[in-house]
């Protein structure tokens, strides 16, 4: 078994899916912080270095444990964009996007008794529509308040899907993990069956 830094519906859907025994303790780190300490990082970096943090302060509290912290970033057009605060800042965001590649960086990291024994980060290219502002604003009618907590302002598996042209990348990374990453890492640790 292992221990999920993070209260993520998706990332736990996903273990869940997978049949990848955890469980879940949430993170409490200031992200923000965190990216704000990393200066000109490139997204990648960040979201593995927010994904190590996760898993690093939940391990803390949980010797001996083997712990998972995960994280997404997104950036388009040179700009790094967090969660919206409000819907206001939703619909700035798919404004910014409409029509340009949102870059999805997810990141994983595995850390037993504050010690990160593996990391990666995968990428995904979402190639974003031409948006309308009728249709953000019914698309936010539709999907605001449950896309508050999401990077990008979509949930793939819902409508958010309707916001892209073309995808280059992995389900899972863009649901928040590098599922399949995780899953090779865990069988290299003996925690999954080959």
């Amino acid at each position: 078994m292992i221990v999920l830094a993070s209260k993520s519906a998706s990332r736990r859907a996903m273990l869940e899916g997978a049949g990848i025994a955890f469980e879940s303790r949430p993170a409490d780190v200031d992200e923000r912080a965190i990216e704000a300490g990393l200066g000109d990082a490139s997204p990648a970096a960040a979201a593995l270095a927010l994904a190590v943090a996760k898993a690093e302060h939940v391990s803390r509290g949980t010797p001996e444990a083997l712990v998972l912290g995960s994280d997404s970033l997104v950036s388009c057009g040179g700009r790094r964009f967090d969660k919206p605060e409000s819907r206001a800042d939703a619909a700035a965001h798919l404004a910014f996007f409409s029509g340009k590649i949102m870059e999805l960086h997810s990141a994983a990291a595995l850390v037993r008794n504050g010690e990160v024994v593996w990391v990666e980060a995968a990428r995904a290219d979402l190639h974003v529509a031409q948006l309308s502002p009728d249709f953000i604003d019914r698309y936010l009618d539709a999907e605001w308040p449950q896309i508050a907590a999401c990077v990008g302002c979509f949930r793939i598996e819902a409508r958010g899907v309707q916001l892209f042209e073309r995808i280059e990348g992995d389900y899972f990374t863009i649901l928040g993990m590098p599922l399949l990453k995780v899953q090779a890492a865990l069988r290299k640790l003996g925690v999954l069956e080959t």
